[in-house]
């Protein structure tokens, strides 16, 4: 059986509560390692929301599967601890990131962007791409035995946003752990994920890559 939320295609049912939280609220689910993550940092209280919301949808509909998109890569690493630490009965499914021709990840914010942006806003994955290609050039020079600095991975990353002077604010380049997003300073063939949030005009981006 398949539940989804509206913007999915494909549904036996449709999950569509007219509100989550009822009157007088007060429980509420929070990781507070999260709030320290480049995007927990860029968004006060984000997580807790979205730890909060998942856990009830959980208890409501009582999933066997439950997937999610690896575009929001702390929340899918939140998502699976929440699973983990609350011993809940389901497995937790990461999809690939959905992507236009150019390597633009897929977003509703997508639309708001001006066709000038949007022709530009590639640059967010031709960044990571290059990041990529870097630790993987790296890596297998070195026979694996070697361990990039994160900081030079984030100049790979930042030196190919600014090329673009449509990038008008990098709020972050994040290096972290795969496993708990928190940071690293050292990335060997364990790999990690880089983290991306900027503005094109006035539209905020995010995207990522696994290494």
């Amino acid at each position: 059986m398949k539940i989804f939320f509206m913007w999915s295609t494909k549904k036996d049912y449709l999950f569509a509560p007219e509100n989550m939280y009822l009157k007088n609220h007060l429980t509420f689910v929070n990781l507070e390692d999260f709030e320290q993550t480049s995007e927990g940092i860029s968004r006060p209280g984000h997580f807790r929301g979205v730890a909060t919301i998942v856990t009830k949808l959980f208890n409501i509909v009582q999933p066997t599967n439950a997937y999610f998109g690896q575009k929001d890569a702390a929340q899918c690493v939140l998502i699976r601890r929440i699973v983990q630490d609350l011993d809940m009965d389901l497995s937790i499914k990461i999809m690939d990131i959905w992507r236009e021709a150019d390597g633009l990840a897929m977003s509703s914010r997508n639309m708001y962007l001006t066709e000038k942006e949007r022709n530009t806003a590639s640059i967010i994955y031709q960044s990571l791409c290059a990041a990529r290609k870097f630790h993987m050039d790296t890596i297998t020079l070195a026979r694996g035995e070697l361990k990039l600095d994160a900081r030079d991975i984030k100049e790979v990353v930042t030196n190919v946003l600014n090329r673009e002077p449509m990038v008008t604010n990098v709020q972050y380049v994040s290096v972290d752990s795969k496993d708990t997003m928190k940071t690293l300073l050292e990335v060997g063939t364990d790999g990690a994920i880089i983290s991306i949030a900027c503005t094109i005009g006035r539209v905020r981006l995010i995207d990522n890559i696994v290494l």
